[in-house]
C-alpha cells in the first residue's frame, strides 16, 4: 500500500442527497435491513457511485481487488 491509498476522498453531494441518504443509513443502522423505501434513495445512491466513480481511480486499476480486501481489513471491527 502507498502514502496514496490512505489519503481522504473528500467530495460534494447536495443537500437532498444527504439527508435522503442520511435517512436510508439510519434506517438500515436501526433495523439491520437495506431496503429502498423511496425511488429517491435509489437516485441517491446511484448519483453517490457517480460521485465515486469519478473521484477514485483504484476501482480501475487491475489490483482493485486486493485494495478492496485490504480496505475492507482495515475497516472491519476487531474481532
Amino acid at each position: 500500500m502507498t502514502p496514496e491509498d490512505r489519503l481522504e476522498v473528500q467530495f460534494t453531494i447536495t443537500s437532498d442527497e444527504a439527508i435522503v441518504l442520511f435517512e436510508f443509513l439510519q434506517r438500515f443502522s436501526n433495523t439491520d435491513k437495506l431496503v429502498i423505501e423511496d425511488q429517491a434513495e435509489e437516485r441517491a445512491l446511484w448519483n453517490l457511485c457517480c460521485v465515486f466513480e469519478t473521484n477514485l481511480a483504484m476501482p480501475f486499476d487491475k489490483d482493485y481487488p486486493d485494495f478492496l480486501r485490504e480496505a475492507r481489513e482495515r475497516l472491519r471491527d476487531e474481532p
